[in-house]
């Protein structure tokens, strides 16, 4: 089994400096700015990725 991707950048300040948090699947740390957040999946959406062909777009 493979592990899950880590983020790259803080959400809140864009820092790199990120470390797993203590509290659980998904959560992380910023030592930058110094906020806690966590990561998770929601699902997929019903409706699926929709494309705009009015604006310029051509439709094959």
């Amino acid at each position: 089994m493979s592990e899950r991707a880590a983020p790259f950048y803080c959400p809140y300040c864009g820092d790199e400096d990120l470390r797993p948090s203590e509290e659980g699947h998904g959560a992380w740390e910023c030592a930058s700015c110094n906020r806690a957040f966590r990561l998770s999946f929601l699902g997929l959406l019903a409706k699926g990725l929709r494309r705009d062909h009015g604006e310029g777009g051509t439709t094959a």
